[in-house]
């Protein structure tokens, strides 16, 4: 449905706030956070076949509502898994499994269990919220994998935007448990081994400085440092592969820029590819074409990292 593709529109970060990507409405090809335009699409009969789910698996509650993740099981799987934040502005919109296998068709393909992880959105909850979603969500992935048919200690996390932030946040926040802590599932791990972010938000107070506070950024200035991935950078991080475009005007390539040189300094294996011409959701304006070249280029970037990291 392309209803349900337009649904899950990425919110770019503006200077005056959050506004919608600056796409033009008689250029309906180009793509959402970073994907080809196929990938938006209604997987077809024969992909359908290639896949399997376990749907809205909850891994926790906040203010009493269900968190969510489904999963997407290959018919020939490699025993590595994958999991995608499902994020757009930070906030993370559900679609049934039918229609969003199409996005994840690349990595199924090549035999990686996918899971598709949601947190807790905007109006009612802010960026920290989903910065705790997504770690305890992995928590309960790495527990759990071996039922889906994956290795707890081949994981791998990819998002574009705000989900590449809650990528690097997964990948630099990571931690063993608390053996002390009441809910079981925080006793357990939640590191992973490889990392793929899009045009990822990377500095907090450096991006949401002059902001003014509505929505997802509406918290305390104090917590920015607090879930920004460039203040966690060490040597255990896992390797992380990070593309942006260089025109991007809503998450400048500087953050990305910033990020690579933490990882270099800290000694962590990386790769930051720029495609110059390219806004967010790698948007080349009045050229859509070179735009779905770029992220179909990007999306075979990602999957050879993931093949390459998670062996």
């Amino acid at each position: 449905m392309r209803v349900f593709a337009l649904a899950i529109a990425t919110v770019l970060l503006t200077s005056s706030g959050f506004a919608q990507t600056p796409q033009p409405a008689a250029d309906p090809g180009a793509p959402l956070s970073g994907y080809p335009r196929k990938a938006l699409g209604l997987p077809t009969a024969a992909e359908l076949k290639t896949a399997t789910y376990v749907r809205d698996v909850v891994y926790g509650h906040r203010d009493g509502m269900a968190l969510t993740y489904d999963v997407f099981k290959p018919q020939k799987a490699n025993g590595a898994l994958v999991v995608n934040m499902v994020s757009a502005g930070w906030n993370s919109t559900w679609g049934p499994p039918e229609e969003r296998q199409a996005r994840y068709q690349w990595l199924i393909d090549k035999g990686f269990t996918v899971v598709a992880l949601y947190h807790s959105s905007a109006p009612r909850f802010q960026i920290p919220d989903a910065v705790k979603d997504v770690r305890l969500g992995l928590r309960h992935i790495k527990l759990h994998a071996k039922d889906y048919g994956a290795d707890p200690a081949r994981i791998g996390v990819w998002g574009a935007s705000a989900g590449g932030h809650l990528s690097l946040v997964a990948g630099t926040m990571a931690d063993d448990g608390d053996p002390a802590a009441t809910n079981p599932l925080e006793r357990a791990d939640n590191r992973v081994k490889a990392i793929v972010a899009y045009f990822p938000p990377t500095d907090l107070d450096v991006l949401l400085g002059a902001r003014p506070k509505a929505g997802v950024i509406d918290f305390d200035d104090s917590l920015r440092k607090t879930i920004s991935p460039i203040h966690f950078v060490d040597a255990k991080d896992s390797p992380a592969l990070i593309i942006s475009g260089g025109a991007d005007k809503g998450v400048p390539v500087s953050q990305s820029e910033t990020m690579k040189a933490a990882l270099d300094k800290a000694g962590v294996k990386n790769e930051l590819k720029i495609f110059p011409e390219a806004g967010h959701d790698f948007y080349v304006l009045a050229d859509p074409v070179r735009t779905d070249a770029i992220a179909n280029e990007a999306m075979n970037m990602m999957v050879a990292w993931f093949e390459q990291q998670l062996k």
